[in-house]
């Protein structure tokens, strides 16, 4: 079985080696000796969001302090392919439901839609806690995935913001996907840019629309942006399913599950 992973704060973990010591406090600590009644002489790995994975044994569990010993640092390299989920908000949590399972299946970006159609509005002081929830989501579930990257989460954007990074991307040879049940082109025909040649990072957006589904002018906007609208399969999915389904067949052709 894998070890538990705990999340350190970006750049804390460089310099570290086999032999050194590390002391994970604060919440993280208190969550592994309290909650998950960790001790003495278990494996445990400490990330810090950014592709820095610590693999350690714990050496003492001390009040509101982990004492580990390091065994190995290992960072591991930002995709060159970028997945970034564009997810419509939705009510009841369905949109907290797709960000979750998304970061699992390896996205490496999320971002809030507010489409025509969504229900639910970020404003003010709402989307300020709205996007603290979804902060929080991705960092649970790349803990529970036992990733060493943690998905950034954007704010939200409208329609017109959304085309323009459609452009952006496409642009520079990425691929925008809108997902669409009555879309004329199947999966099967998706293209997935492959690593630039000159390093550059591309993304392949995946655009996934609200309960109500996306209008015939958002489609219109995306399209002239340069987005392909594609069918996932043959049966409609939910707003909290399609885009992790989706996420996991680009991962797949990507090579990351390979």
């Amino acid at each position: 079985m894998s070890a538990p992973v705990f999340l350190a704060e970006p750049g804390t973990l460089a310099g570290m080696g086999p032999g050194g010591s590390y002391a994970l406090q604060g919440a993280e600590a208190r969550h592994a000796g309290v909650v998950q009644r960790r001790r003495a002489g278990e494996r445990v790995d400490v990330v810090d969001g950014a592709g820095a994975r610590l693999t350690c044994t714990i050496a003492a569990v001390e009040p509101g302090s982990l004492v580990l010993d390091v065994l190995e640092l290992v960072t591991e390299p930002a995709p060159a392919v970028r997945v970034v989920l564009v997810q419509a908000l939705a009510k009841g949590d369905r949109d907290e439901m797709a960000v979750e399972a998304a970061t699992e299946v390896g996205v490496d970006e999320v971002v809030p839609w507010q489409a025509h159609r969504s229900v639910v509005v970020w404003r003010g002081e709402r989307a300020a806690k709205s996007r603290a929830r979804w902060l929080a989501t991705v960092r649970t579930a790349a803990k529970q995935a036992r990733r060493a990257w943690v998905p950034e989460v954007a704010h939200a954007v409208s329609t017109a913001d959304l085309a323009a990074r459609v452009r952006d991307v496409v642009a520079q040879g990425g691929a925008a996907l809108v997902l669409h049940e009555a879309a004329a082109a199947p999966w099967h025909d998706v293209v997935v840019p492959e690593a630039a040649a000159d390093g550059a990072t591309r993304h392949v957006l995946i655009v996934v629309g609200p309960e109500g589904g996306i209008t015939d002018d958002e489609v219109a906007e995306l399209s002239a942006a340069g987005a392909s609208v594609v069918r996932l399969g043959p049966h409609v999915l939910r707003t909290s399913t399609a885009g992790p389904v989706a996420a996991a067949l680009v991962c797949e052709r990507l090579g990351r599950w390979r």
